[in-house]
């Protein structure tokens, strides 16, 4: 499972002229479904996601994770991140899930979100982009500070 984090100052995702989603300072996540991916995948990329340190703290340093911070998480599904584009000129989605499967972990990671990780408590606020609906996203990355993950 790929997940592609930004900090960000504010994001939302518009589907069909309307806004389905939208945070202030937190995590947008773009998240990439693979063949192999499991529950447990999912599990461990939203431990990291949650408990990644990417906030700024007193001093500056990238010390504070989304929970610290009471900031929010915005979860945007994203099958192009499961791309392979090592060869020619247009990417092959052979490693990607199939769209019953995708959706299903991708639902299944959305859920855990609202939940909280094991141990750990969740983002002040959790919202969402719509499964395989064409979504316009705007953020404000703030840094720019963007990282991928992988379970």
């Amino acid at each position: 499972m790929l997940g592609l984090i930004q900090r960000v100052s504010n994001a939302k995702v518009d589907v069909g002229g309307e806004t389905v989603g939208e945070i202030n300072q937190g995590i947008l996540l773009l998240l990439g479904v693979e063949r192999e991916d499991t529950e447990g995948a999912a599990d461990k990329l939203l431990r990291k996601v949650l408990n990644y340190r990417i906030f700024p703290d007193d001093e500056g340093k990238m010390n504070l994770n989304v929970q610290q911070i009471e900031g929010s998480l915005l979860i945007v599904p994203q099958f192009t991140l499961a791309a392979d584009t090592r060869k020619g000129l247009r990417p092959s989605f052979t490693s990607s899930a199939s769209p019953d499967v995708a959706e299903m972990l991708y639902d299944y990671f959305v859920s855990q979100a609202n939940q909280g990780s094991e141990g750990g408590s969740v983002a002040t606020f959790v919202a969402t982009g719509v499964f395989g609906a064409k979504m316009q996203v705007t953020l404000c990355n703030d840094g720019p500070v963007t990282f991928m993950l992988e379970s």
